[in-house]
C-alpha cells in the first residue's frame, strides 16, 4: 500500500520529538512504552494515529532502536559483564526467552497490530497487565537469585514477552510479574528482565529495519524519524541516570498508575462515542 500523502502533516517534527522523549522513560519503567505512543496522542488529539499504519509502526520500531541503543550505552558495565560471563548455561537461557517471542512475532505480528493496537485494546492491556504484576509481586516471596535460575525459568520468560506483544502490557511489566511469580526478588526480577530484553528489542529493530529500507519513506519523513530516534535515545540515557533500574520496591504504584490511564483512555472513548 503506497504512504499516505500527507504523512509529513501526521507527524509534525515537534511530535516526533515528543513522543521519542517520552519513549525512553516508558521503555524503562514497566507501563508499556508502545502503549503510551499511541494513547498520548490519542487523548491529546493529534493527528498521529492517522498515519498509515504501516509507516507508523515503522515509526515506533525507528523509536525502539533509538532506546536498544540508549540502553546498550547506559548499560554497557552490564552489558559487558554478562558477556565476559556468557557460558552454555547463560546462552540456554538467552535463547530460551528470545524464541517464543521470535516465534509469536514473525507468525502473529500482522493480527496483533491490525486488532490489538487500537485505544481499547490497549486499555484493556494496561489492566491486564497491572493485575499480573500485583499479584505476582504482593502474593509471592522473594528467595531466588539470578544465579539459580534454570531453563523453565527462561521459558517464562519468553512466555512473558511474547504476551507483551499484545500492546499495554508492557514486556518489563510481564517479565516482572513472570520472575516474581517464579519467586525471585524485586531486583533479580530487574535484572533478570532487563538482560532479556535487549535481544528482543534489537532483533526486532533489525528486522523492521530492513523492511523498512526495502519500502523506503515518504519525503519529508527521513528528517522526523531520525529526530523521533535521536530523541528517544537521548531519553533512555537521561532515564537510565534518573529511574533506578533495579526495581527494589512495590510493584503497585506502577500498576496503579496504569491503571488510571486506562481508565482516562476508556472515559475518553465513551466520550467519543467509540
Amino acid at each position: 500500500m503506497p504512504p499516505q500523502p500527507d504523512a509529513a502533516s501526521a507527524l509534525p517534527a515537534r511530535h516526533a520529538l515528543a513522543l521519542g522523549l517520552l519513549h525512553g522513560p516508558t521503555e524503562l519503567l514497566p507501563v508499556s512504552s508502545s502503549g503510551h505512543i499511541t494513547l498520548v496522542p490519542f487523548l491529546l488529539g493529534w493527528p498521529y494515529p492517522d498515519l498509515e499504519p504501516d509507516l507508523r509502526k515503522a515509526f515506533e520500531v525507528a523509536l525502539h532502536a533509538g532506546t536498544a541503543a540508549g540502553l546498550l550505552i547506559a548499560l554497557r558495565g552490564e552489558v559487558a559483564e554478562a558477556i565476559r560471563d556468557l557460558d552454555r548455561r547463560r546462552l540456554t537461557l538467552l535463547a530460551g526467552s528470545f524464541l517464543p517471542p521470535a516465534i509469536v512475532g514473525l507468525t502473529l505480528e500482522g493480527p496483533i497490530e491490525r486488532r490489538l493496537g487500537t485505544p481499547g485494546s490497549i486499555a484493556a492491556g494496561l489492566v491486564l497487565g497491572s493485575v499480573a504484576m500485583t499479584l505476582a509481586d504482593e502474593l509471592r516471596p522473594q528467595e531466588r537469585t539470578r544465579d539459580d535460575a534454570t531453563t523453565a525459568d527462561a521459558l517464562l520468560l519468553g512466555i512473558a514477552q511474547a504476551c507483551a506483544l499484545m500492546p499495554g502490557t508492557s514486556r518489563g511489566g510481564m517479565t516482572l510479574a513472570a520472575m516474581r511469580a517464579r519467586r525471585f526478588t524485586r531486583p533479580e526480577a530487574s535484572a533478570l528482565s532487563r538482560h532479556v530484553a535487549l535481544p528482543v528489542i534489537a532483533g526486532a529493530s533489525v528486522l523492521k529495519g530492513v523492511r523498512l529500507a526495502q519500502r523506503g519513506l515518504p519525503p519529508g519523513m527521513t528528517g522526523r524519524f531520525a529526530l523521533g530516534m535521536g530523541a528517544s535515545l537521548v531519553s533512555t540515557l537521561a532515564a537510565a541516570r534518573l529511574v533506578p533500574v533495579e526495581r527494589v520496591g512495590a510493584l503497585w504504584p506502577y500498576a496503579a498508575y496504569r491503571t488510571g490511564l486506562s481508565a482516562l483512555t476508556a472515559g475518553r472513548l465513551r466520550a467519543s462515542g467509540r
